[in-house]
């Protein structure tokens, strides 16, 4: 009774390690279990899950030599679901051949665990693409052609300069750092340096106002309000402007940069004719489509990689034909050397008639790590491998698959508000009880030995 009340399930064992007596501390833990009323007088061995068949020996060969063993994880099939996990440690009485097993039910730890290791997995995805993000805008921040500005938004001193602000003063944007807002431009108009400390002040923002730098320089100076963690700071933007109207950034310099964005951006980006036949790609499609060269998929149709069946490209193709654009659909890619990956694809037609080209973005939407350990999390993977059958089996099929999983969901949605309770469960679904039994047996829910020993 003292082990019995110290553990979760204790077994009593002779020196062949066969079971004399057990005993749980919880009712329900036996009910989980498989087949423990057989238990009595069967080896311990025959009782565990076929990946711990090793480990009763082990335990009991370390109890015989050291008295008493170290603690091991043991897996026990259960009546309906997963293994149940149970962590045992063995004691030899002394003066008999006998052995105590004791054990405790690991569950809750083992979820909390598998809990700790997605979320340890999210925050190193969320860490790897805000660094990511980061190194972006860095890259952007250093190479635009137009003075920037990063001003604390409580001491109005500045806390980062792009190269580009070195325009500003003559000594180098590296003098600006540190320095008071707008003090450190060295306005010629006094007024017009009151008036920026005034909007900073009270309104929080600045939109196209017209300074004029030591030099005679002219700008349209513009700003926005940001946070920052606990910090809040604004983003200064000074565009050059001529007599007549605002300057812009050279065409060549905005192509440039456009083109560096779409070779180093983390979605695909493919061009094709209007047949579908590459023209150019960037690397991360490069990635997805598991081809090492650009040269390798020139001229060869997009559908070699893209879509669940040749109907995909189709479909896209005459959407793009008749109404220019294409949103979000949804598509896989299939690599060369790997299993198809979920994507979102947008696309439209560019060009003049005669010359016109296809675009396509493409995004990866694959698995993502879901908070919600409900009973439902088989669900959605059902709908995606019907969704992939789409085009390759008949609409009758794929409905009587769609029905199924329905159905299956419902009868366990009402098992779970019930508390496993079949004949309310019966009720609540409007079905007789034998016809809830057989729809059991169908989808593997149940022992077929369980539900027939119910019907007589």
């Amino acid at each position: 009774m003292l082990v019995a009340a110290a553990s979760d399930i204790a077994l009593a064992l002779d020196a062949d390690g066969n079971i004399q007596d057990l005993a749980f501390q919880q009712a329900g833990l036996p009910l989980e279990l498989r087949n423990t009323d057989e238990w009595i007088g069967r080896s311990w061995q025959a009782t565990v899950s076929e990946e711990s068949q090793t480990k009763p020996e082990l335990l009991l060969a370390e109890a015989s030599e050291r008295k008493v063993s170290r603690w091991r994880e043991v897996r026990y099939p259960a009546a309906r679901g997963p293994d149940i996990p149970i962590l045992f440690a063995v004691v030899a009485i002394k003066g008999a051949a006998r052995f105590i097993a004791v054990g405790r039910d690991v569950r809750a730890t083992a979820a909390l665990q598998q809990k700790l290791i997605e979320a340890q997995v999210t925050i190193e995805r969320d860490y790897s693409r805000m660094r990511n993000a980061e190194s972006r805008y860095r890259i952007l921040f250093q190479i635009t052609s137009e003075p920037v500005l990063i001003i604390d938004a409580v001491s109005h001193r500045i806390v980062e300069a792009n190269p580009a602000a070195a325009d500003l003063l003559e000594n180098g944007a590296t003098n600006l750092i540190g320095k008071l807002f707008p003090d450190a431009l060295l306005l010629d108009d006094l007024a017009t340096s009151q008036s920026l400390s005034l909007a900073i002040r009270s309104q929080g923002k600045i939109e196209r106002a017209k300074i004029r730098l030591d030099g005679g320089r002219d700008y349209l100076l513009d700003g926005t309000f940001f946070r920052q963690d606990t910090s809040s700071l604004f983003l200064l933007r000074f565009s050059p402007q001529s007599s007549s109207q605002p300057a812009i950034a050279k065409s060549s310099d905005v192509n440039t940069q456009l083109v560096q964005f779409v070779e180093s951006a983390p979605d695909g980006f493919v061009i094709t004719d209007m047949d579908g036949r590459l023209l150019h790609a960037n690397a991360t499609f490069l990635q997805l489509a598991q081809i090492e060269n650009m040269h390798q998929i020139l001229g060869e149709t997009i559908d070699r990689w893209i879509g669940k069946s040749a109907i995909d490209f189709s479909v896209m193709l005459t959407n793009l034909r008749q109404h220019g654009t294409l949103k979000l659909f949804s598509s896989v890619v299939r690599g060369e050397h790997g299993s198809p990956v979920d994507v979102e694809i947008s696309a439209t037609t560019v060009g003049a008639p005669g010359q016109a080209r296809l675009g396509f973005t493409i995004r990866n939407v694959g698995p993502r790590i879901s908070g919600d350990g409900s009973d439902h999390a088989l669900i959605p993977r059902s709908r995606e491998q019907l969704a992939e059958l789409i085009g390759r089996v008949p609409l009758k099929e794929l409905v009587r698959e769609t029905t199924d999983v329905i159905e299956r969901m419902c009868i366990e949605t009402a098992l779970k508000l019930t508390g496993d309770n079949r004949a309310t469960a019966a009720e609540m679904l409007g079905l007789s009880r034998q016809s809830l039994y057989v729809k059991l047996r169908r989808y593997g829910m149940a022992e077929p030995t369980e539900e027939d020993s119910q019907l007589e």
